[in-house]
């Protein structure tokens, strides 16, 4: 399998999990569509966890759209990205966004969150 290929073990997958990040997010990116959450984690990778809401995302073909895409965006970033626990949270017009301006604020808003992450002296790869 390829090394960017966006494994089980790469995802938050329990409640607990998404629980852990919710009530303990040390960063916090925000922007008007998106709001990421993340804090660090003990394993030697980052993990992604996605909360693509039908009240903020009416139609399933463009929650679909949206986790397609922050989902490629994040497999081809893992390993620049440091170790920590990522939730992903849709808000209101993201799905208005063309495939273009939805790739770019993704990789505007991963860039930031290695910025944050670095300030605190954890390995964030180029």
């Amino acid at each position: 399998m390829s090394e960017f290929a966006f494994r089980k073990s790469s995802r938050l997958l329990a409640g607990h999990e998404f629980q852990r990040v919710f009530a303990d997010a040390k960063y916090k990116i925000s922007h008007r569509h998106l709001l990421i959450l993340a804090r660090p984690n003990t394993l030697a990778r980052p993990r992604l966890g996605l909360v693509i809401g039908k009240k903020n995302i009416r139609l399933a073909v463009q929650r679909n759209r949206i986790k397609r895409h922050i989902r490629d965006s994040f497999r081809l970033r893992q390993h620049n990205l440091p170790h920590v626990d990522v939730i992903v949270l849709a808000r209101r017009e993201l799905d208005q966004l063309s495939d273009e301006k939805l790739q770019s604020l993704l990789d505007k808003q991963w860039a930031r969150l290695c910025q944050q992450v670095s300030r605190d002296r954890l390995p964030c790869a180029n």
